[in-house]
Parts: structure tokens; sequence; C-alpha cells
């Protein structure tokens, strides 16, 4: 956790680690789509939108 935080200061990093996010969502969804899915909603919705995204 300590090595992402300097990342959230540089812009290029920060869309670095979204772009990074929202590639391994999409990747996860397409290997396990139920395991995404439930979760349209709530903190964990987040995660389903970045896949979503990513598609």
């Amino acid at each position: 956790m300590a090595s992402l935080c300097p990342a959230i200061f540089n812009f290029q990093s920060l869309l670095t680690v979204i772009l990074l996010l929202m590639c391994t969502c999409a990747y996860i969804r397409s290997l396990a789509s139920s395991l995404l899915d439930r979760n349209k909603t709530g903190l964990l919705g987040i995660f389903w939108k970045c896949a979503r995204t990513g598609e």
C-alpha cells in the first residue's frame, strides 16, 4: 500500500493505476462474470463499473 501513495500524487501514474484497474476487472469478468455481476451496487459496484468500462 505504501508504494501506491506516490502514484496518487503523480497524474500520469494515477491514470496508469486506473487503467490497470479497469483492464484487470474486465479480465476477471471475462473469466468469472458472476463474481462481479452480483455486486452492481455499493462499494463493490466500483469493480463492476470498471469492468463494464474496460470492455
